[in-house]
């Protein structure tokens, strides 16, 4: 059995791939790139191992569970479990898309489905282990433009996983009928889903600080492009952006290569 293994969700391309590149360069164990798609996932690993490096493969939808269900399976019987997990998948709409799909389709991947992995890979992070799950400064703006009621909640230290799901499965109710805005939304679908990973982030790790005090695993979310690494090239963001995905990486894998005995960031990796 393999001592030490780290997981990147998404990683086939962008800030993922990069994430992966520089882990492999800098992780003392095995890095798995993940992509739902079997063809693009091997790609991206050619690519890597056309530079020299040596990551490994395994397929992740993460809008599957049973995929999820599958993967937390080989690496649990492999490896005893995950030393870094970071949660890059994630996808945005173009403005063209009706809002109440963007909605629909955008929290289940950014939010849901990110849940779905913390809520089978979790309970598998090593003692010590450390989760990054890559939010955005979207966050931070969807959370100020929200009613004073939601900021409350969203900011509040005893909101529960299943409040938080409840507001975000709201969210996507109202923008069927076109409610959002008079139940105290903004305009910013992406914005919210990256709202409810951060709140999820935090939620996650006071229950560990409760649940495993001594394990000394750091869970952190990041936002690529409001903390350090800037507006970064990607498909997502587009070709316009200042900074290369392998810059947009280096906080990610900062926080992913935490020492031992490091006890923050917990929980809170950006501006709240």
């Amino acid at each position: 059995m393999t001592s030490k293994v780290a997981v990147v969700t998404g990683s086939n391309k962008g800030i993922g791939l990069a994430i992966v590149r520089a882990l492999c360069k800098q992780f003392e164990g095995d890095v798995y790139l993940t992509a739902r798609d079997l063809g693009r996932g091997e790609e991206a690993v050619k690519i890597l191992t056309s530079e020299g490096l040596k990551p490994k493969f395994q397929q992740l939808d993460i809008t599957d569970v049973s995929s999820i269900t599958s993967a937390a399976a080989f690496f649990r019987e492999t490896y005893g479990g995950v030393d870094i997990l970071v949660n890059n998948a994630g996808i945005a709409f173009k403005p063209a898309t009706p809002f109440s799909i963007q909605a629909e389709v955008t929290l289940k991947t950014n939010f849901f489905a990110t849940r779905d992995v913390l809520t089978h890979f979790m309970p598998l992070i090593k003692s010590g282990g450390r989760v990054v799950n890559v939010s955005s400064f979207m966050g931070s703006l969807a959370l100020n433009l929200c009613s004073e009621e939601f900021q409350q909640r969203f900011r509040s230290e005893d909101i529960t996983e299943d409040e938080l799901v409840g507001l975000m499965e709201r969210f996507v109710e109202k923008t069927k009928t076109g409610e959002h805005k008079k139940d105290g939304w903004p305009e910013l679908v992406y914005g919210v889903s990256k709202t409810g990973l951060t709140t999820l982030s935090m939620i996650l790790a006071r229950r560990l600080s409760k649940e495993r005090p001594h394990d000394n695993v750091a869970n952190a979310p990041f936002a690529p492009l409001g903390a350090g690494p800037g507006w970064v090239r990607t498909d997502m963001a587009g070709d316009k952006a200042p900074k290369s995905p392998d810059e947009g990486a280096v906080i990610p894998v900062y926080l992913a290569l935490l020492p031992p005995g490091a006890t923050e960031p917990h929980g809170f990796g950006t501006p709240w």
